[in-house]
């Protein structure tokens, strides 16, 4: 069953609400709900890692995820001082 609700935003943040939608080529209610499930997931997978099997699932799924090498440490250094100094990140 499909319910609605009633959502009260400011004209500004509605807009920029819609741009991020339009960005994404979906409508503001896909969007929103989107945003919705993403959050509602991140807050169900913080409240999990209580054992030590959980948090090992939790990394399992983080490194298949994330495929690549972390940079060395003197890499990071380099991007942090960098940083630093132009005031700005790299990425």
């Amino acid at each position: 069953m499909t319910q609605r609700i009633h959502l009260l935003l400011s004209t500004a943040d509605k807009e920029r609400y819609r741009r991020f939608a339009a960005r994404e080529g979906k409508s503001l209610s896909e969007w929103l709900r989107a945003v919705a499930e993403e959050r509602a997931a991140a807050a169900k997978a913080g409240t999990q890692l209580d054992t030590a099997e959980s948090l090992r699932t939790f990394f399992a799924d983080v490194n298949r995820a994330r495929r690549g090498r972390e940079p060395d440490w003197e890499t990071h250094r380099r991007m942090i001082e960098d940083s630093i100094t132009k005031g700005a990140a790299s990425t």
